[in-house]
């Protein structure tokens, strides 16, 4: 189980390693053109190729989250494994279920 959680970290790690690049260089365009927030929303209302980018974020970003966490419970705490475990998954579900709420909250049309 260990070397398989190790790998998917570090799969996700390189999944978000280019859409942190592409979100921050969005940030600094909106920033600098200065567009509103209502300006941003109306660009992202409807676009599936936004839900898929923001999507694909949240889910390597649930994922890898939740591994470390498991890795760092494991290690700071007398938690059983499988307290360890669970707490691990319900972090990952709720980072999920949160993060894709937020991608249908900005680009539901």
């Amino acid at each position: 189980m260990e070397p398989r959680l190790w790998l998917l970290q570090r799969a996700t790690a390189l999944v978000m390693a280019p859409l942190v690049v592409v979100h921050l260089v969005l940030i600094v365009y909106a920033v600098q053109g200065g567009l509103s927030a209502e300006e941003i929303l109306a660009r992202t209302r409807g676009s599936l190729a936004w839900a898929a980018f923001y999507g694909l974020f949240v889910l390597a970003a649930a994922l890898h989250a939740a591994i470390g966490l498991r890795s760092i419970l494991r290690e700071a705490t007398r938690l059983s494994p499988a307290a360890v475990a669970l707490t691990a998954l319900a972090f990952a579900v709720l980072l999920i279920l949160l993060g894709l709420r937020a991608v249908y909250a900005v680009t539901a049309g």
